[in-house]
């Protein structure tokens, strides 16, 4: 079992549920500045999704957790990160560095979110990559008026 404390995201939100993961997956970073991270390499990565709202759906839930294990576990578990479609060796903005791999997680967990029509939302993601580096990707908080 994971047992971690995670930086706490404040929130307005009444609600807040957290999925922890772990998934095992390659990546290498195409970049000169990257070092031998440029070379194909392994992590174990450990995963928190926090995710908040005012309303529960018709079952009780903000999400279901299988949703979110779904959404994230089964599609970058035992893969080579380069590989999937949401990340391109082109771009370095998309490169699957963890800062760009906790904040596409955000994304896809936001994008099943905007589906549901009690809105929750997604407000933070946190990748530990190794027992000693993590990233904590916040969503910034737009403002009305």
């Amino acid at each position: 079992m994971i047992q971690q404390m995670y930086p706490q995201t404040i929130h307005p939100y009444s609600y807040e549920l957290n999925k922890d993961m772990q998934i095992s997956a390659a990546h290498y970073v195409p970049n000169d500045e990257a070092g031998k991270c440029r070379r194909i390499h392994g992590h174990t990565y450990f995963i928190n999704v926090t995710v908040a709202g005012d309303e529960l759906d018709q079952s009780g839930f903000l999400i279901n957790f299988a949703h979110i294990k779904e959404l994230v576990h089964d599609r970058f578990d035992h893969t080579i990160l380069n590989e999937n479609e949401v990340f391109d060796d082109l771009d370095p903005n998309k490169f699957p560095t963890t800062e760009v791999v906790a904040r596409t997680i955000y994304e896809i967990i936001q994008q099943h979110l905007d589906t549901l029509g009690h809105k929750p939302k997604c407000v933070g993601v946190f990748v530990r990559e190794t027992p000693t580096s993590y990233v904590m990707y916040r969503p910034k908080q737009v403002k009305n008026g």
